[in-house]
């Protein structure tokens, strides 16, 4: 372990490489290169993980980038994060954005203003997005749903699978909710109880309950819907 020192007044630097562990506390930077364990909660400007990680507690940085395996016994509290490979996270997450390559789940609810990418997720509390546009390559996961716009494709499986396919469990690439609302929402491979918004495609391979738009429905051959309300004229 090192922890680099800077001048009086600034947090100072925690840096990991190879097999290490380190205290919680608050860091300018947090660097893990390796196999890495934290005793508590930290607090960072950046943190930057390579490998394999485990935090015992929570974490909130400004900026977030990991590529590997994380696990977060806590919540996360983060401005843009960039994730390739897994995160578990045993509270919530809250965040501006993620750009999403692999799998994530949250034990809590996950707030987020723009949610990118391709992989899996689960989220055992409601998912309140801006903006959400994903690529499943696995299962998608969710309680209820809550975004101003949602599209939802199947990724691109044979490349997907070649970059990181070997750490990732191979589930049906399907999104599943009891609940999902929305302004604009494009749907595909989706199963829900209810889906509620202003502008709705259901695309193919869906299963609706019951379906409420407020202006435009458009629902593929292949779908299945089973009851439809327009709920303003």
């Amino acid at each position: 372990m090192a922890e680099k020192s800077k001048d009086e007044g600034q947090l100072p630097d925690l840096i990991l490489s190879g097999v290490g562990s380190a205290a919680g506390g608050s860091y300018d930077r947090v660097l893990i290169d390796g196999v890495g364990k934290v005793g508590d909660s930290l607090t960072a400007r950046l943190f930057k993980a390579n490998g394999q990680i485990r935090v015992k507690g929570g974490l909130e940085t400004g900026e977030m980038e990991v590529n590997g395996i994380m696990n977060l016994e806590g919540s996360l509290k983060t401005g843009r994060m960039k994730l390739d490979g897994m995160l578990h996270i045993d509270g919530s997450l809250k965040g501006e954005s993620c750009a999403l390559n692999g799998l994530v789940t949250v034990k809590g609810d996950c707030e987020l203003e723009e949610l990118k990418g391709e992989g899996g997720f689960t989220v055992e509390g409601l998912l309140s997005a801006g903006h959400a546009d994903i690529r499943l390559n696995g299962a998608g996961q969710v309680r209820e749903i809550g975004v101003e716009t949602l599209k939802v494709r199947q990724g691109n499986k044979s490349m997907w699978n070649r970059l990181i396919g070997g750490i990732i469990p191979k589930l049906k690439s399907e999104l599943t909710a009891k609940t999902i609302e929305g302004d604009h929402l494009d749907l595909e491979f989706t199963n829900a109880d209810i889906v509620r918004g202003n502008v709705i495609v259901i695309g193919e391979g869906c299963r609706i309950g019951r379906v409420e738009y407020g202006s435009e429905l458009s629902v593929h051959p292949g779908a299945r819907v089973g009851k439809e309300v327009k709920t303003s004229d």
